[in-house]
């Protein structure tokens, strides 16, 4: 049986730091002691939140109901064929840690996603990607709880419907499913995806011979380490916004007048902004109001004095409404506010 805790305080459950409090607060570590926890919320008609990281959530303020800190733990490596590896990991486990444990078993495909804040489970529902590579290209199948049924169910990447950040645990089966497991499909031989700008850059003083998964890994942390702050010394959620995506008639209407933005061609109709870029040049990177705009990366906000989440919010509006008065552009965020 699970241990309940009331009126408990999320500050150190959330990257943000935010000091809010749950009505009630349970760690679960198997599926025996989740559907308790569902029972319980249910019997007292509690509404439930379900914490991995903490890693892209907002909370301004305190939750009613049932948190949920999921610490399912374990990973394996289930099957192999010729040219894969079949790796699971249980929705507790730490992403950036499953990465390592992954290159150190010579199980390639995620050095491009090392060093992403936030455990396993939480990486499909947001489809996480950085540096050209996203989960479901990688991406085998899950294992998920239905809250109202306590049934298990198997989701292939079809019934995933992955987008850009996106996932049918963002649209139809929202606050529906609790992901328990993940398995990813990754390769016997390297496959390195070095498109992406900031890597050819670093990578560019190497033969390529020198180039190795565990090389990639260790220039994508070292990017990462130089763009973006540790969430442990300065609160943040990552990227707080998306990068969005617009149709190529409206990028050419801001060309007019900015001819230096930055984009990336999806296809013949439609390209993808620079987020950071929109709100840099809007004059937003290093401003502080409470949170701040991080003076390396626009397109993170962070709560250095640990504030209540609410003054990430004010924030993030006020850029979100610059932003469009000055490109016409809509900035979607990224992570989800509670309650």
């Amino acid at each position: 049986m699970p241990l309940y805790l009331p009126h408990f305080n999320l500050q150190n459950y959330n990257t943000l730091a935010s000091p809010v409090c749950a009505n009630f607060f349970v760690s679960v570590k198997n599926n025996e002691e989740l559907i308790d926890a569902i029972k319980f919320a249910k019997e007292r008609t509690l509404p439930l939140l379900v914490l991995g990281g903490g890693s892209n959530i907002v909370l301004y303020d305190d939750f009613p109901g049932l948190v949920i800190h999921l610490q399912f733990l374990g990973k394996e490596l289930v099957r192999e064929d010729e040219q894969h590896f079949y790796v699971k990991a249980a929705a507790g486990e730490n992403w950036s840690e499953f990465v390592d444990y992954c290159l150190d078993q010579k199980f390639w495909g995620l050095e491009n996603l090392s060093l992403i804040p936030g455990n396993v489970g939480a990486a499909p529902i947001q489809n996480i990607g950085a540096y050209g590579v996203e989960l479901k290209d990688v991406f085998e199948e899950l294992s998920a709880l239905n809250i109202k049924t306590g049934l298990t169910i198997t989701f292939t990447p079809e019934a995933c419907q992955f987008g850009y950040r996106d996932s049918v645990f963002k649209n139809q089966f929202k606050d529906e499913f609790i992901i328990t497991s993940v398995i990813f499909r990754l390769t016997k031989v390297p496959s390195l995806k070095l498109g992406y700008p900031a890597l050819q850059k670093v990578l560019s003083v190497y033969a390529p011979e020198e180039i190795t998964p565990e090389l990639v890994a260790q220039i994508v942390c070292e990017v990462r380490r130089n763009k973006l702050p540790d969430p442990k010394i300065i609160p943040n959620v990552g990227s707080f916004f998306k990068n969005p995506v617009i149709p190529t008639t409206q990028l050419h209407e801001i060309q007019s007048v900015f001819s230096d933005v930055v984009y990336f061609p999806i296809d013949s109709h439609h390209v993808k902004l620079a987020a950071a870029w929109l709100i840099d040049r809007a004059g937003w990177r290093g401003v502080s109001q409470g949170a701040a705009v991080h003076s390396e990366q626009a397109l993170v906000l962070t709560n250095p004095s640990r504030l209540n989440a609410g003054k990430v919010l004010e924030l993030a509006s006020a850029i979100k409404n610059s932003v469009l008065e000055m490109f016409g552009v809509e900035l979607e965020q990224e992570p989800r506010n509670y309650p």
